[in-house]
């Protein structure tokens, strides 16, 4: 694959890379950080993809991955603090109920371990049971129910901060 093919593809295929971002890092300079983590890491893994499957099922694996590593060595830093939310809440989005939702969703899915976060990510995106267990190294049957587990335990995160409220 040419640098413009490969260009190509990270283009139609972006919105994973930010979704991979989103569910990985609270923070947009974290999730910036890690959208390019991830461009890099493709660009070094290109020749590993063996076209056996699609472009798209192979960027998942890299981005968790690379997300995954990321996500770790975040952690070991001990100078990983928030310094101040005044920006975030300065540009404040547009409030509907979808963004409500939105917000709702990624403020329980921060609280799934990193397979569960994979998992739920590659199931929002309509792959279907093969193509997540391709991506994730699984059995179809294990992510069905770990799909399934993931789902309640998302289901009682949001309830739980429904009745905080």
């Amino acid at each position: 694959m040419t640098e413009t093919e490969f260009l190509d593809k990270l283009e139609q295929h972006k919105g994973i890379l930010l979704k991979v971002s989103r569910i990985y890092c609270d923070h947009p300079e974290d999730r910036k950080d890690l959208f390019q983590e991830i461009i890099c890491q493709l660009w070094r893994s290109l020749k590993t993809f063996k076209h056996k499957s699609a472009f798209s099922t192979w960027m998942y694996r890299v981005a968790i991955n690379t997300a995954l590593v990321f996500h770790k060595n975040d952690k070991k830093r001990p100078d990983n603090q928030v310094l101040s939310d005044q920006d975030a809440r300065a540009k404040a989005p547009y409030d509907d109920k979808h963004e409500r939702q939105l917000k709702q969703f990624y403020g329980a899915v921060k609280y799934l371990n990193e397979v569960e976060k994979a998992l739920i990510l590659l199931y929002i995106e309509g792959l279907s049971g093969d193509e997540i267990a391709e991506t994730l190294g699984i059995s179809a049957n294990n992510v069905r129910v770990k799909t399934n587990r993931t789902k309640a335990k998302l289901q009682n995160i949001i309830e739980a901060q429904n009745n905080e409220l």
